[in-house]
């Protein structure tokens, strides 16, 4: 006879909630470890239009490719294969066929650009067969909202039928914006309150340190990262500077508080998601969700509404800096080593705070709408984005030295902000330098980016 699944226990109380976070603590340094994660677009090369996910040529071809060329385990959702897992590893999708490699937890981050370049060296030789290339932009240049595809995954469906009831944007980031993403342990609560306020501050920094979203529909949208424009006006209730992570008392409990007052989007039951949009996890812990009457949630429902908010840092067993736009393979590694550096080095992490501790919550917030239209040049308490950038690279640098990580020839991990230095010490962002292509050699013609920006 079969035996019955294990039923996932139930979460008994607002503390487990709390433990979930807290256990995420790596007292011991050496554990920390450096996650990387970062999307990209898929085209043709011959029509430069989105690849969808059906077809000979599609995304699930594409998936299918490189779990039977490199050893890949496809996950499915019904018959479709809608992700790969390889050791510590993911290949995902975001919902227009973005293609997103969540790197595994690394020590350093010379492997991060091992990881990465073998990721893109698959790429090429099962999307080349394919015809596809791959397009390092923050945001989608040439196609339409309805020229996009949608990826077969019912957890999207759900969300973009929400999207559309809260905020203007909310659809335009879900299938036409990309990023890279660093991912960064921490020791203990006071060690995370202090990361989570540091890398909060700064993320509009980083912001316009990766400024290059300039394109959309064809043509230039006013901004330098429209990225970061459509994340200004996508959903208040879980996007934004979070002004309650720098008062008194912030810590495990105030966030998982935060969280709960998120509106949900669905619970995964049986291989399939239920809609319980604009739902209260609140209301699940008692028992009372009307999505599921009388089913209390477990820590895996937990989990999977940590993934639904989506502030510029967030917080799971692990701090996630989310503010760049993606780009080219040079730039990738260049965000976690920004990141580690002031991170994961104490004079670093202090210096960093001195520089940041006196800004008012009006003044980041104005700080992080100013950005995406002006990048470097955005105003802060009398200076500008550029002067912090300067100021935060010279930093990073420092924390970057003092991990001491060198490749095999000899080389620290400071090499990875060569392209950030240059961006910060000149003021051009890679927007600007975009733009100026667009209207001098390129004669204003799109789809010349899809040369230049190509993976």
């Amino acid at each position: 006879m079969a035996m019955a699944k294990e039923q996932a226990p139930v979460l008994a109380g607002f503390r487990d909630l709390v433990a979930h976070l807290e256990s995420g603590s790596k007292p011991d340094r050496s554990t920390w470890r450096i996650g990387t994660e970062h999307e990209k677009f898929a085209f043709y090369a011959d029509t430069l239009e989105p690849v969808p996910y059906e077809g000979e040529r599609g995304i699930g071809a594409l998936l299918r490719g490189l779990a039977d060329t490199f050893g890949w385990q496809p996950i499915y959702e019904g018959e479709y294969v809608i992700a790969l897992r390889q050791g510590g590893a993911s290949i995902t999708l975001e919902p227009g066929g973005q293609f997103e490699l969540s790197g595994a937890p690394l020590e350093h981050l010379h492997q991060t650009c091992s990881e990465t370049g073998a990721h893109l060296a698959q790429l090429r030789k099962v999307a080349g067969d394919l015809g596809i290339k791959f397009l390092g932009l923050g945001f989608s240049p040439k196609w339409s909202l309805d020229d996009t595809p949608i990826m077969p995954k019912g957890r999207y469906q759900i969300m973009r039928n929400y999207m559309a009831k809260v905020g203007r944007l909310g659809r335009q980031m879900m299938f036409r914006s990309c990023t890279v993403q660093a991912n960064l342990d921490f020791a203990s609560e006071a060690d995370m309150v202090k990361k989570f306020r540091v890398s909060l501050a700064l993320q509009p920094i980083a912001t316009a340190l990766f400024a290059n979203s300039p394109f959309a529909e064809g043509r230039l949208n006013g901004y330098l990262t429209y990225r970061a424009h459509v994340w200004s006006d996508t959903d208040p209730d879980r996007t934004g500077m979070l002004p309650f992570v720098f008062e008194e008392g912030m810590g495990f409990e105030r966030y998982a508080e935060y969280a709960l007052d998120v509106p949900m989007y669905f619970v995964y039951r049986g291989g399939k998601y239920i809609d319980a949009s604009g739902q209260s996890f609140r209301a699940f812990m008692d028992g009372k969700l009307p999505a599921l009457p009388g089913e209390r949630p477990t820590r895996k429902d937990w989990e999977d509404h940590l993934t639904t908010i989506f502030p510029e840092v967030r917080l799971k067993t692990y701090l996630e800096m989310r503010g760049a736009d993606a780009g080219p393979w040079s730039r990738l590694c260049a965000l976690p080593a920004f990141w580690a550096g002031i991170l994961y080095c104490d004079a670093a992490l202090e210096a960093a705070w001195s520089l940041v501790k006196s800004w008012t919550a009006e003044e980041r917030e104005s700080l992080r709408r100013a950005v995406p239209m002006l990048g470097l040049r955005a105003p802060i308490k009398g200076v500008t984005a550029r002067d912090i950038a300067q100021a935060a690279l010279a930093i990073s640098r420092q924390g970057l030295k003092s991990r001491g990580q060198l490749d095999s020839s000899g080389n620290d991990e400071t090499l990875f902000l060569a392209e950030l230095d240059d961006i910060a010490a000149t003021g051009v962002t890679a927007a600007e330098r975009l733009i100026e292509r667009y209207n001098t050699e390129w004669g204003r013609d799109v789809n010349r980016a899809f040369e230049a920006c190509a993976y």
